[in-house]
């Protein structure tokens, strides 16, 4: 049997319930045609990049999936049918992460870095970043030094 990693992406108006009822429904489909689920992550309700089927968010599932390909593709073509269902990838791999995935692993990242909330952006005016931005002083005394320099003399 194959090893797969399986996103799909659920309709923003069903709840996180609904989104668990369907990931129960594809593992039962996939352990009848002989597979097996492995891990399963919920991700969330997230924004997506554009439109999809008038969606502005969607619910990311993650579904790790060691099943023959006869399985996989049954499981596609049921989601392909399904109104809830937006969008989905499957991806044949080598092994599955034994961890968390990398979207577990984010907000974890964020705060170690110190990134996390971004509170501190002093010196910024109007979210704009100005990198010849210099304090009033400091200019008013580069003006001094140059008034001398016989640049306007006539």
């Amino acid at each position: 049997m194959s090893l797969y990693e399986h996103v799909f992406l659920a309709r923003q108006d069903i709840s996180a319930q609904q989104v668990e009822g369907l990931v129960d429904t594809y593992r039962a489909l996939l352990e009848e045609n002989g597979g097996k689920v492995g891990k399963t992550e919920y991700w969330g309700l997230k924004s997506l990049s554009y439109k999809i089927k008038k969606n502005r968010k969607a619910h990311y599932t993650l579904i790790n999936i060691d099943a023959p390909h006869e399985a996989v593709a049954e499981m596609e073509r049921q989601m392909g049918l399904s109104t809830d269902v937006i969008r989905f990838l499957t991806i044949k791999v080598a092994e599955h992460e034994t961890g968390p995935s990398a979207m577990m692993r984010r907000s974890d990242r964020d705060d170690r870095d110190g990134r996390g909330d971004r509170g501190d952006r002093d010196g910024r005016r109007g979210g704009r970043r100005d990198r010849d931005y210099a304090p009033r002083e400091a200019r008013a005394e580069s003006d001094d030094n140059t008034a001398g320099s016989g640049e306007d003399s006539e």
